[in-house]
């Protein structure tokens, strides 16, 4: 009797709490169509004004940028369990004609998968997070809700000698990462994480639940690099478990970017892809302000590197292919793969690998990015200009991501992410700031635009080339619902090259009437 009395009150606080007959219905809808009985769905179900509602719109989202007060918010945020409640939500969002954002993370760099001039529901799939390790096969099944840090501990909970080759932050969704490519430290010796990337589970517009073989090798080929949100919902990967050695090597060694800085930067453009693949050396040029006058005029430069062995095997790689950098034992660190994890997640080595299944972001910001790929190297003179550039700002960053190695040994148009040889590198330009308000997002975006322009006769050109996952509405956006295939390639292009058409192509047969879109979402093409 009292939990029916309780069950009475919930259903009576949650009608009144309903505004209007399409919230009505579509709950309604979701009750039908997925856990039986009108109040159960409310453990999934997440309505306007409710706690559980503001708690999840504010915890995923990283950046600021999209939580102001004039942001559109969704009709509902869903949290499903299980394939069926996501289902419902296809056919109920279809009925109801709202649009479906999927959110996995929430790093999002424009906000497409929290942000939506339509009526929407989210789908976050934060419950969605098991991870089975099959040493025997050396694969594992990830669903699509987990994050990266949660992927290499379960990794390294089961094996020593094995890991992934996806990104280098822990809080980063799968879902979005792994469609979109996955750059990180072992790209130069095992690729992207899309290219070791074997089966899917994925949910198309009809609610059907599909793997590689029943989705076809044109649609598994386009959820790989291409961008997931444009097809369907991908509940859950199949990764190929990568080998890694018992110990590994890293540094970060810092420089001023003087002329001697300037120097160390224009050689590593040259040796950097051509090094062997065990060894990964990115370039970070930043301007963090503090509140000296010091602080305020210097811009560093840091040498970071992840090398798969140990120092003894390092150093007379280092010493004849960059002696410049002047290398020695002492600024070098051995330690485990998953230790280098935690390394370059900006942890300190004696933290607990639990940490990297803390969720949230340790500092937020206000952020805007954009990306270039690098096919020649770049004059040494401006690198001077970057200096100037980036002393404008509070936080900038330019960060340069060497590529070769087994990047180059795959084709084009192995999957939907084309930039493999022929680039030296790739940057992304980064701004964060912590005031609010429109001026000054205007001021810091109008900034890193300057930036990007005074890069370009250096960098990629035919197309201006970018990254999927540094996502950039700069770059042009779908205007309309059913944008056409000759409008989109303004930006399509610069993403996926010649892939581009294909995507269309393959867009149009899984998802015929553009259930799923957003504003840079694939196209369908029609002829």
């Amino acid at each position: 009797m009292l939990s029916q009395a309780r069950n009475l009150l919930l259903f009576l606080s949650i009608s009144l709490t309903l505004c209007n007959a399409n919230q009505e219905y579509f709950v309604h809808c979701m009750s039908v169509h997925s856990s039986p009985g009108y109040i159960e769905v409310f453990k999934y179900l997440h309505i306007p004004g409710s706690l559980s509602y503001s708690n999840l719109l504010q915890y995923a989202e990283q950046n600021p940028r999209w939580l102001n007060s004039t942001s559109p918010k969704p009709k509902f945020i869903i949290t499903p369990n299980n394939a069926d409640q996501i289902r419902a939500t296809i056919i109920c969002c279809k009925k109801l004609d709202f649009q479906i954002r999927v959110k996995s993370g929430g790093h999002d760099y424009e906000g497409l998968s929290f942000l939506c001039k339509t009526p929407f529901v989210i789908v976050d799939l934060l419950n969605l997070r098991s991870i089975s390790i099959n040493l025997e096969e050396e694969t594992a099944w990830i669903q699509s809700g987990s994050t990266l840090g949660e992927l290499y501990y379960s990794i390294a909970q089961e094996s020593k000698i094995h890991g992934f080759p996806a990104g280098l932050c822990p809080s980063v969704g799968v879902g979005g990462h792994f469609s979109g490519g996955g750059l990180g430290t072992l790209l130069r010796k095992h690729g992207l994480a899309a290219d070791n990337i074997i089966d899917a589970c994925f949910m198309n517009v009809e609610g059907k639940i599909l793997d590689r073989e029943s989705m076809g090798e044109d649609l598994f080929w386009a959820i790989r690099g291409g961008g997931g949100a444009s097809f369907g919902i991908i509940i859950a990967w199949k990764l190929k478990l990568v080998r890694v050695p018992p110990v590994v090597t890293v540094f970060t060694i810092h420089k001023n970017l003087d002329q001697e800085g300037i120097e160390l930067v224009n050689k590593w453009q040259y040796i950097s892809n051509k090094l062997p693949e065990d060894i990964f050396i990115r370039i970070i040029i930043q301007h963090i302000a503090g509140n000296s006058k010091e602080q305020q005029k210097k811009v560093e430069v840091l040498f970071n590197l992840l090398f798969l062995g140990s120092v003894n095997q390092l150093l007379p790689v280092m010493n004849k292919s960059f002696p410049d950098l002047n290398l020695l034992q002492t600024d070098c660190i051995e330690m485990s793969w998953i230790e280098s994890v935690l390394y370059f997640g900006g942890y300190q080595r004696d933290e607990p690998l639990e940490v990297l299944l803390d969720r949230t972001v340790q500092y937020k910001s206000y952020f805007k990015a954009k990306s270039d790929f690098v096919e020649k190297p770049i004059p040494e003179n401006v690198f001077q200009g970057i200096r100037e550039r980036v002393l404008e700002e509070q936080i900038a960053f330019v960060i340069m991501d060497p590529l070769g190695g087994k990047m180059e040994q795959i084709q084009e148009s192995e999957i939907p992410f084309p930039h493999r040889k022929g680039n030296l590198f790739n940057i992304q330009y980064l701004v964060k700031w912590d005031l609010a308000g429109d001026s000054e997002s205007i001021k810091h975006v109008g900034w890193i635009k300057m930036l990007y322009k005074y890069m370009k006769p250096y960098v990629s050109s035919s197309p201006r080339a970018a990254y999927l996952n540094y996502r950039d509405l700069d770059l042009g956006i779908n205007r309309k619902a059913n944008t056409s295939y000759s409008e989109a390639i303004i930006w399509g292009r610069k993403y996926f090259k010649g892939n581009f058409k294909r995507l269309a192509r393959v867009k149009k047969q899984a998802d015929p009437g553009n259930f799923f879109r957003n504003e840079q979402s694939i196209p369908l093409l029609l002829n």
